[in-house]
């Protein structure tokens, strides 16, 4: 019997039931239909292939016994000198009519069409396959990539997941210094005469206008202040924080103290500000570039941040100004202080693939110096330096509250021990920089 009938609903049904809304399981299922539609349709080719064989040996050996019989159908001699002639049909035997049993009902033209309209709807069901994986994937980016308070998980889930990339990033962190040892090539650090300038740009203004901030309100202690509630201390470090929201934005303002023996502010301001060691104890940073030099102690740096999955990636572009501040008197000392504060650019314009954060972070740092017994050389061991950070960080976008602060509490007191241990290590043997 023919295919065409058996097969003629499904191919017919296959184009009508081909609608956008169907799951991957129903599309897989009508796929397994064509394929047992194109396996009968070979089962049926085979047999008919192997009939024709089949039809083809028994011709031949039809042929070899046509041969042995007209052998003895050429004429006798009887005795008496006469012919005896054998006429038994003999054309039959070498013309015999072939016909392999069981062939005579396939329709070929209509297994034709059954086949062209089978490849065509696995084709079609293919195509809808792959769109259907498109859309989900499109749909899990998606899904992958929002950021807000319509976010698809919950607060639980988005800390969790933070967490957990950034545990990620230090265990990379870890391998990647367990691996490397640093080298301590000669830094060349320029005299601090030239840090002492105010300098001369279109930002000078506004550079002045920071630091006088910083050095009037950040250098006032908070540890009095309701509105300031202390969230980390371990030994010297101490890290205040101050809770602001703005329009569902977590601001917190950020200051963090810390004491360390060894090193100067001028070495700590110094590797906190030069660009060229960044990389040697910034982890959260992807890439970064100065876009502009506007004096010996003034930059403009673009940087793009690791994405933390779920929070978008965010970069920022800030002026980077570093300056010595004199002491106003013979009692106290002079004061050294990195500020960095986002500014505009016009070759560094927002993007779609990340979200400005907007920054206003300074540190301040101050020389102690024990005098060492008797005319003995200062060194390392009579040197404290006090340091003061403030951050003030506007992450743009959209991130929840409860998430933000965890991570601040977890990540700033650990940035400022693992830099100024940085620090500590570049100039354990270097003369002391003032």
């Amino acid at each position: 019997a023919s295919l065409v009938s058996g097969a003629s609903g499904y191919s017919a049904t296959s184009t009508s039931s081909f609608k956008k809304g169907h799951s991957l399981r129903e599309k897989l299922a009508e796929m397994e239909t064509f394929r047992d539609i194109l396996c009968r349709q070979v089962d049926t080719l085979q047999k008919y292939f192997d009939a024709c064989a089949d039809a083809v040996s028994k011709d031949e050996l039809q042929r070899d016994k046509v041969v042995e019989d007209d052998e003895d159908d050429f004429p006798t001699t009887r005795s008496d000198g006469e012919f005896l002639h054998n006429t038994n049909g003999s054309k039959e035997k070498w013309f015999p009519h072939v016909t392999p049993k069981g062939i005579n009902g396939i329709d070929f033209k209509g297994e034709a069409i059954t086949f062209k309209a089978t490849t065509a709807g696995i084709l079609a069901t293919l195509s809808h396959c792959i769109e259907l994986m498109v859309k989900r994937e499109e749909s899990w980016q998606k899904r992958l990539d929002k950021e807000g308070p319509n976010s698809l998980i919950n607060e639980e889930e988005f800390f969790d997941a933070v967490e957990a990339a950034l545990d990620r990033q230090d265990k990379i962190e870890e391998q990647s210094q367990s691996e490397k040892v640093r080298l301590h090539w000669p830094t060349s650090l320029p005299p601090g005469d030239v840090f002492s300038g105010v300098g001369n740009h279109r930002f000078v203004q506004k550079v002045e206008e920071m630091m006088q901030n910083h050095m009037t309100y950040s250098l006032q202690d908070v540890g009095g202040d309701a509105n300031w509630q202390l969230v980390v201390e371990e030994g010297e470090m101490k890290v205040y924080r101050r809770e602001v929201e703005e329009n569902g934005i977590v601001l917190d303002p950020l200051k963090a103290t810390h004491a360390v023996k060894g090193v100067t502010g001028h070495e700590v301001c110094h590797y906190f500000w030069n660009v060229d060691v960044r990389n040697d104890w910034e982890t959260t940073i992807e890439n970064f570039r100065v876009v502009e030099t506007l004096a010996d102690n003034a930059i403009i740096v673009y940087q793009t941040h690791k994405r933390v999955w779920p929070a978008s990636q965010r970069d920022v572009l800030y002026l980077s100004a570093i300056r010595k501040i004199p002491a106003l008197n013979e009692n106290d000392t002079e004061t050294w202080i990195v500020c960095n504060f986002s500014v505009e650019h016009d070759s560094v314009p927002t993007t779609n693939r990340c979200v400005r954060a907007k920054i206003n972070i300074a540190m301040i740092c101050q020389t102690l110096v024990s005098p060492p017994e008797g005319n003995k050389k200062i060194s390392r061991d009579n040197i404290l330096c006090k340091i003061t950070y403030v951050a003030n960080v506007n992450p743009g976008g959209w991130a929840p509250a409860s998430v933000l602060r965890a991570v601040a509490k977890r990540e700033y007191p650990k940035f400022l021990k693992r830099f100024t241990s940085y620090v500590q290590e570049k100039t354990a043997r270097k003369s002391i920089l003032f």
